[in-house]
């Protein structure tokens, strides 16, 4: 079998109204997907997507006529046009949905198969106001979710934790909470500093006090003493971190070092499936826990779905949710229908061969910009 071509649908979703996303320095107007599909002469097509793919024209030659299912070398070609161009790692989740396909199974079996389905956590993005976000909360734990992640906008320290504070009482320790700060990296053009070591030390013991499951990107991720001191100070709360970290060497110095409790790369963004696969059991051995970033569209949900569960990550998945700013229609618009989340808050891994993937073709026409 040899890959007869790559193409790039590059789509684009209008948001009215805006999506007020705690990490955009400005509402987020439209919502990008480029779907990957890998083509090859046997009638096999897989299917990736996730990171932007902008300049791979320039790369497509490496892998036009060569053997899909040669995926270590393929990832090893990858690394090398990440170096000089942009992150194409939703080539190699299109690679690995076309060998599941070629051998039958679900991509989650060849990484491992150790879960057929793993909790789910409803991953908020839009700061609210304490009653809002309670009346969320509510909705969310009445469809099948037993945790939910609250993002702390970094100028209104105050009133993002009498929101976490809001949401523990109305739902009860029974009710996971994570809280995500944001400050490890920033979207482009935004330029301000992150909240200093001293600011964000105050924060997590407040967070801490309210039983919060983990605490994460809370600085930058330059300031490796400062997560150890975190961790130090804070035994009973675990502090998670990873997701856009693209090198793989410094994220097993990571692991060397014991900087996190959480590593949570994801594979269509940060350094892939098979280098987090490696990652992930390298923490997991270590006592520590994988559980991936999943915001970009549904097909990126499902290939983090397949790592984690191939490899038995958790205990939660990490499942873009809150109603009504973002909802699987708007996150999912390229598909048929994307991943849900049961009555039992778990999410499955789909059973047919590869990702899972299901492409909405009419939909792929209507938001087609190039």
């Amino acid at each position: 079998m040899k890959i007869t071509d790559i193409t790039l649908d590059r789509l684009r979703l209008p948001l009215d109204p805006p999506l007020h996303a705690a990490w955009d320095p400005v509402p987020r107007r439209v919502f990008d997907a480029t779907i990957v599909r890998v083509h090859t002469d046997a009638g096999l097509v897989g299917i990736g997507s996730g990171d932007t793919m902008d300049g791979f024209d320039a790369f497509r030659d490496l892998f036009v006529g060569t053997d899909p299912l040669a995926i270590a070398r393929h990832v090893r070609a990858i690394e090398t046009c990440t170096f000089h161009g942009g992150n194409y790692w939703p080539l190699e989740a299109a690679l690995w949905d076309l060998a599941g396909q070629a051998a039958g199974l679900p991509v989650a079996t060849l990484f491992g198969g150790a879960r057929d389905r793993v909790p789910a956590y409803a991953s908020f993005c839009v700061p609210r106001p304490a009653s809002q976000r309670v009346e969320v909360a509510h909705r969310v734990a009445e469809e099948g979710f037993r945790a939910a992640k609250i993002r702390i906008d970094r100028d209104r320290i105050d009133e993002g934790v009498a929101t976490v504070a809001a949401v523990r009482t109305a739902l009860g320790d029974d009710f996971t909470i994570m809280v995500d700060l944001n400050q490890s990296w920033r979207m482009a053009g935004d330029i301000a500093p992150a909240t200093d070591l001293a600011g964000t030390r105050r924060l997590v013991r407040r967070l801490a006090d309210l039983d919060v499951f983990w605490v994460e990107e809370p600085l930058p991720y330059a300031d490796v003493d400062g997560f150890r001191t975190l961790r130090a100070e804070n035994p009973g709360l675990r502090i998670a971190a990873g997701e856009m970290a693209h090198s793989v060497p410094e994220i097993v110095d990571w692991i060397h070092r014991d900087v996190l409790d959480v590593y949570q790369m994801d594979v269509v963004l940060s350094v892939g499936m098979s280098r987090a696969r490696t990652l992930a059991e390298l923490a997991m051995l270590r006592h520590r826990a994988f559980t991936p970033h999943s915001w970009t569209n549904g097909i990126g949900v499902l290939a983090n779905l397949h790592v984690a569960a191939g490899v038995g990550g958790g205990p939660w998945f990490e499942f873009p949710y809150d109603p009504p700013d973002w909802t699987p229609a708007r996150r999912d618009f390229p598909l048929v229908s994307g991943p849900v989340v049961g009555g039992d808050g778990t999410i499955a891994v789909p059973s047919p061969p590869g990702l899972g993937v299901v492409l909405d073709e009419d939909a792929v026409q209507r938001w087609r910009i190039t």
